[in-house]
């Protein structure tokens, strides 16, 4: 399949004035006695392929490099070495918005904004009733849009830029527009994009949204691409990038030999030491443990049994306010529950070495393996201490005859001219077979 896109190793360079004046008379002053600016490399050698009809997902903290290589790849910035190729119609979701005049109506801003984009003035007309329609504005769309509040400017942005039907699409953190209806309707949008095979370079800080939309991931850290594949790995990759950056991480000597609890309940895992790349943290996480009553006998729950998940840490000095989290995924990555102790209504300060427990009375999960991501971090969510990212599972088995994910009690009753039998429900039934009385209650 031909590429849609080839970065050849790009790399981008910016000069950073260290002095300022603000006058006339401090220019003169120091004039000759100016510091050179100093470069700032943004990006270094970075390079990669998408194919067309192709998703792939930009990942890194913040200032890793992620939005300053959208802007070349939409050829608004120019890169200072390498070389960065595209075919096809080009649109990119960086600022939304751009090119709006706020004394013209919504109207008004649509012909110039789409005009920008590169529509003509039929292919405009043709689409407008479709670009306010997904926009949701059609009370205020004769308005100026200094008037509109910051949701329906981005609303009506992101209509028209959807609207260009382009090849190939570059989104940055845009997907966060409006209320929640009108957020999934951008992200169906978006999957419509994937289904007629348009190629979409996605930016975003919510890994779980990579894990949903793409097909492949590149990790940025301070510029330089450090990963490439699947979004599971190219997220536990990004994962250990912001350990790294968390305060206090300076190698340590003889890290990672420590145990921790033993082999982890009926998911099998043992423990794992929490240190990534030989660095030592505020806290870290020593052994997750994985249990529930029937352990003994099998490995897998049922629906509705409890499962305990144990957490144990140690802190090198008092922390303040951490903050312990725990997400369950599907196999196909998609987040099915996440909590932590803030959720809970609890503080925790920790000192020395403990265990935080996550219980959960009844697991209302039919058929499958779900892998666990655990983790901690600074109360304001600013530092990572540790995290596993799917490290630990839990596996369900449903003995029932209902299907799906998601393990609901149902009692059904007949009233009128019908006779009810009982009979055994026989073979499990799929998503195409009846339910004449087969729900059973899992106790």
């Amino acid at each position: 399949m031909a590429a849609a896109i080839e970065v050849l190793g790009v790399s981008k360079r910016f000069r950073i004035n260290q002095e300022r004046y603000s006058s006339l008379k401090e220019r003169v002053i120091h004039l000759g006695r100016r510091k050179p600016p100093e470069d700032f490399w943004a990006l270094r050698d970075v390079g990669f392929e998408v194919a067309e009809g192709e998703t792939i997902g930009l990942l890194g903290h913040n200032g890793s490099g992620k939005s300053t290589l959208l802007k070349c790849i939409g050829g608004i910035l120019q890169p200072t070495h390498g070389e960065i190729r595209t075919r096809g119609r080009l649109a990119s979701l960086l600022e939304l918005g751009a090119g709006f005049h706020p004394d013209l109506t919504g109207r008004e801003n649509v012909f110039l904004n789409a005009s920008i984009l590169g529509l003509s003035r039929r292919d405009i007309e043709r689409r407008f009733d479709e670009i306010v329609d997904f926009s949701e504005l059609h009370p205020f769309i004769d308005q100026q849009v200094k008037h509109y509040s910051s949701g329906m400017y981005m609303r009506l942005g992101f209509a028209v830029a959807v609207n260009v039907e382009p090849d190939v699409l570059l989104i940055d953190e845009v997907l966060a527009v409006g209320d929640e209806a009108f957020q999934r309707k951008c992200l169906d949008r978006v999957r419509r994009f994937q289904r007629d095979g348009r190629t979409i370079v996605f930016v975003s800080h919510a890994p779980d949204q990579v894990r949903q939309i793409c097909d492949r991931a590149v990790v940025l850290d301070h510029g330089r691409q450090i990963a490439e594949g699947p979004p599971a790995e190219a997220i536990r990759t990004f994962r250990e990038s912001l350990l790294g950056h968390a305060p206090d991480a300076a190698p340590a000597a003889g890290e990672g030999d420590e145990e921790g609890l033993g082999a982890a309940g009926e998911g099998g895992d043992g423990a794992q030491p929490a240190a990534a790349g030989g660095r030592s943290r505020p806290v870290r996480i020593t052994g997750v443990r994985v249990s529930h009553p029937a352990q003994a006998e099998r490995r897998y729950l049922l629906p509705h049994e409890p499962l305990t998940v144990t957490v144990a840490f140690s802190v090198e000095r008092p922390v303040e306010g951490a903050v312990f989290v725990l997400a369950v995924h599907d196999l196909e990555g998609r987040l099915v529950f996440g909590t932590n102790n803030l959720c809970e209504g609890l503080v925790f300060d920790l000192a020395g070495e403990g265990e935080i427990t996550f219980a959960f009375d009844a697991v209302p999960l039919l058929d499958g393996t779900y892998p666990l991501t655990l983790g901690v971090h600074s109360r304001d969510g600013g530092t990572m201490y540790d995290w596993l990212e799917q490290e630990h599972h839990f596996e369900v088995m449903n003995p029932t005859h209902a299907w799906g994910a998601v393990a609901m009690r149902a009692t059904m009753t007949a009233s009128g001219a019908v006779t009810v039998r009982e009979e055994d429900p026989g073979p499990r039934r799929g998503p195409g077979g009846r339910a004449e009385l087969q729900q059973e209650d899992v106790r």
